[in-house]
C-alpha cells in the first residue's frame, strides 16, 4: 500500500509539474518589436473597426465619460461575467506604464505585463493575425486619450485563478500568432476587407461557431453561432447575396452605414447595435473593402 501511494504521489507531482510548465507564460522579448513611428490616426481607425469601446466602456450610469475606454462594463458569457479593463493611459489603473512589447504581448499572445494569462473573452486569437505596426498605432492613439482612474474588477467565475492558468494549455490549441498574408489572386480591396474582418474587426469571434473546447471551428468560418451570452444565434455572413440579403457591395455598405433606419433589418438592434454604430463611423473605402470580402464568401 505504501509503495502504491508513493507511486501515485510521484505521478501526481509529475502531472502538476507538467501542468505548470506547459501553462507558463512565454512573452515576446522587447527585441522582437521592430522600431516603428506610430500613426495615431491609423490607430483610431483600427480602434473604431475593432469596436473596442463596446467592451471597454464604463458601466451604464457611471460618472465616467462613456466615450473613453475606462472599462468596467459587464460582459456576460456562459462561463462567467467579465469586466473588460481600463485601457486609458492612467498609470495606476490603466495602461499608462505599458511598454510597446507589453501591449503587443497582450494583443497577440493574451498576456498581461508580468505574464498573467488573459482570458479569451478578449479576442487576442483574432488580433494575432494583425500587423504589429497596426497594434502599435492603436497603442499610440490610446496613449493620447485623457487618463481615467478606474480600478479594474475581477471576473465573476468559479476558480478564476485555475481557469486563468489553464488558459495556457488552451492557447496551445487555439492560439496561432500568424500575420495575415494577402491573397495574390484577389484584389487589393478584397485583401483589405479580409484583413479587417479576420484581424482587427474580429468578426469570427461571434459569427463562427466553437467546438466543445470553445475554439473557433474554422471549417465553419463565419457560418454563424450562438450569441456570446448563450442566448440566441448570431447569423451566418456567408452567401449574403445568394440568400437575398444584399444585392451588391453598394447595398451592403448602405446597410453598414445606416442600418435599420434605411430598412435593413437586424442591423441596428440586439448584438449588432454597437457593431453598426461603429461601422457607421468607418470610411467608405474600408466599408467597401469589408463588403467585397464578405460578399465573396459562398
Amino acid at each position: 500500500m505504501n509503495k502504491a501511494a508513493g507511486v501515485l504521489a510521484i505521478l501526481a507531482f509529475g502531472g502538476l509539474a507538467a501542468f505548470f510548465y506547459l501553462t507558463e507564460a512565454r512573452p515576446l522579448p522587447p527585441s522582437a518589436i521592430a522600431a516603428h513611428t506610430p500613426d495615431s490616426a491609423n490607430g483610431k481607425r483600427l480602434f473604431t473597426i475593432g469596436r473596442c469601446i463596446s467592451c471597454h466602456k464604463p458601466p451604464a450610469g457611471a460618472a465616467a465619460d462613456p466615450a473613453l475606454p475606462s472599462g468596467g462594463h459587464a460582459l456576460v458569457t456562459p462561463v462567467g461575467t467579465f469586466y473588460p479593463p481600463n485601457i486609458t493611459p492612467d498609470a495606476v489603473t490603466g495602461i499608462g506604464t505599458w511598454s510597446d512589447v507589453d501591449f503587443v504581448n497582450a494583443m497577440q499572445l493574451g498576456l498581461a505585463p508580468g505574464g498573467r494569462h488573459l482570458l479569451p473573452a478578449f479576442p487576442y486569437t483574432s488580433y494575432a493575425r494583425m500587423k504589429v505596426y497596426d497594434i502599435l498605432d492603436i497603442k499610440a492613439w490610446l496613449m493620447g486619450l485623457p487618463a481615467v482612474f478606474s480600478p479594474n474588477r475581477a471576473p465573476d467565475m468559479v476558480l478564476p485563478w485555475l481557469v486563468r492558468r489553464g488558459v495556457g494549455l488552451w492557447k496551445y490549441l487555439a492560439l496561432e500568432r500568424r500575420e495575415f498574408t494577402p491573397d495574390p489572386a484577389r484584389s487589393a480591396t478584397w485583401n483589405t476587407g479580409a484583413y479587417l474582418v479576420q484581424g482587427p474587426g474580429h468578426c469570427g469571434q461571434c459569427h463562427t461557431p466553437r467546438n466543445i473546447l470553445m475554439i473557433s471551428a474554422m471549417e465553419h468560418w463565419l457560418e454563424g453561432g450562438p450569441y456570446p451570452d448563450g442566448k440566441g444565434k448570431v447569423p451566418s455572413l456567408r452567401d449574403l447575396a445568394g440568400r437575398g440579403r444584399y444585392k451588391d457591395t453598394a447595398d451592403l455598405v448602405l446597410a453598414f452605414q445606416w442600418g435599420e433606419s434605411f430598412g435593413y433589418d437586424k442591423m441596428s438592434s440586439g448584438g449588432m447595435g454597437s457593431v453598426q454604430s461603429s461601422l457607421a463611423q468607418m470610411s467608405q473605402a474600408d466599408l467597401a473593402a469589408i463588403a467585397e470580402y464578405l460578399l465573396s464568401l459562398k
